[in-house]
């Protein structure tokens, strides 16, 4: 069982306070939570497992210390995976228009062909 409460931020844009950050740092053994090397310098950064736009929590169990040079890379997968969700979940719902000009007589191009020859818009 604990002895400090976990600390849990009150919106997503809270700082972690130094105090939280030595304890991540001291939980994970002082070593890099993505290239798993010991973190020498002070420079460290506190940085989200699961990062917050993804859907992650701004709370201590979701912290892990690493390099700057880690933090860059890990940042940009993050991104690049929350794109592609955006992007497929978007297409599915059908938010996303298809590029160019719609064939006509389809769904898109506003124009329903009559079965008996003409057409009218939709």
């Amino acid at each position: 069982m604990r002895a400090v409460p976990e600390w849990i931020g009150k919106t997503d844009d809270s700082p972690v306070p130094p105090r939280v950050r030595l304890r991540v740092f001291e939980a994970h053994g002082r070593n890099c939570g993505v290239c798993i090397m010991p973190i020498w310098h002070k420079r460290w950064q506190c940085d989200h497992i699961v990062a917050l736009c993804i859907g992650g929590e701004n709370r201590e169990s979701n912290l892990q210390p690493v390099h700057e040079a880690c933090h860059v890379v890990k940042t940009a997968e993050d991104l690049l995976e929350k794109q592609i969700s955006i992007r497929v979940k978007m297409k599915d719902l059908g938010f996303k228009k298809r590029k160019g000009r719609p064939m006509p007589g389809s769904r898109d191009s506003g124009i329903k062909m009559k079965i008996g020859g003409g057409w009218e818009r939709r």
